[in-house]
């Protein structure tokens, strides 16, 4: 999931416009909240399905794993990215993701953390060889998979952005009168992620239809987990020098 905190302010004002209606008498009114509804969520949707197509670290993650290893590997390596997501949206209905968006502390010890684990797989990447693309490493299908969604689990929880993206975009999606805020979050975050399962799963049936390609071409194979390396860890520095917004 790309975080874009312009983009998460500027769908909310195309919301209220869709808001800013009002009728003189009951019939009206239920037609006109019906139309409400509907540009809510074709407006909530709509932003969730674009933020989503966005690349960022997560999902050149998931191409990564899943050009690599295949199918089910990237298949487990999104489940990881989503479920880090999930806890993003947890700590965001508790109040827990305000501490990293006023907290310069908080902010800087979960970004740097972030930032070298990015670098790490960087560099192992780098390192690798090609070895990365071996048949050999996935005799053991089952850890694989495993280690992906444990690696696309820290991914995303070690990346602050995520957690101020939620504290951002969703709380202007709450609506007055529709039940607990905090419940709202959950549920308007949860659908956010469904959006991001449905498009990284497409992404991965993509992506893991080269992986025969490049285990038949070592030189290919090569090139490859270099230029993965490299993107890995340039996020990984972009990610460091990131600024703390409020």
């Amino acid at each position: 999931m790309k975080i874009s905190i312009k983009a998460a302010k500027i769908y909310p004002h195309l919301l209220a416009l869709s808001q800013a209606r009002s009728t003189s008498n009951d019939k009206s009114v239920s037609k006109g909240n019906t139309m409400i509804d509907i540009a809510y969520w074709l407006v909530f949707f709509s932003a969730a399905l674009a933020l989503n197509l966005s690349p960022g670290p997560d999902l050149i993650y998931i191409l990564s794993r899943s050009i690599a290893h295949g199918r089910r590997v990237g298949l487990a390596s999104a489940a990881g990215v989503c479920t880090g997501a999930f806890v993003h949206v947890l700590a965001a209905s508790i109040g827990l993701s305000a501490i990293l968006s006023t907290s310069a502390t908080a902010f800087t010890v979960v970004k740097y953390a972030g930032a070298g684990y990015l670098i790490y797989q960087g560099v192992k990447s780098l390192r690798s060889a090609g070895a990365t693309f071996s048949a050999a490493e996935d005799i053991e299908s089952d850890a694989s998979a495993w280690r992906a969604f444990r690696q696309g689990v820290l991914i995303d929880i070690l990346n602050p952005k995520v957690a101020v993206f939620f504290m951002a975009f969703l709380p202007q999606f709450v609506r007055p009168g529709h039940g607990s805020e905090s419940l709202q979050l959950v549920m308007l975050g949860t659908l956010v992620i469904c959006v991001a399962i449905i498009v990284e799963a497409f992404f991965v049936l993509i992506a893991a239809k080269a992986t025969n390609f490049f285990r038949a071409h070592p030189t290919a194979s090569v090139l490859l987990d270099r230029i993965l390396g490299s993107v890995l860890i340039g996020l990984g520095i972009r990610l460091a020098m990131s600024e703390q917004r409020r």
